[in-house]
């Protein structure tokens, strides 16, 4: 998996997310969020539309990031499903 900077400003941050989300990955892209957004005031944004794959953890935190008001662009229908359930 690869998570990579594509904007960032004093207001916001977008990331991309490449790959598959699984594993020890989950917890990369959850340090990297918290990383990111210690600061009040700043919108996360999280690109998933490059992830291919996300397994129950994967799917569990990208639940809890929609809860803190993380924005969730694109996610394959795959991974837009499994977030409906």
């Amino acid at each position: 998996m690869k998570i990579t900077v594509v904007e960032s400003s004093s207001n916001g941050v977008r990331l991309r997310v490449e790959g598959r989300l699984m594993g020890r990955w989950v917890e990369e892209l959850r340090r990297t969020c918290d990383l990111h957004a210690l600061s009040d005031g700043i919108r996360l944004t999280l690109d998933l539309a490059d992830v291919s794959f996300a397994d129950a953890a994967g799917i569990e935190l990208l639940k809890e990031l929609r809860i803190r008001l993380v924005t969730l662009l694109g996610p394959s229908s795959l991974v837009a499903e499994q977030l409906k359930a």
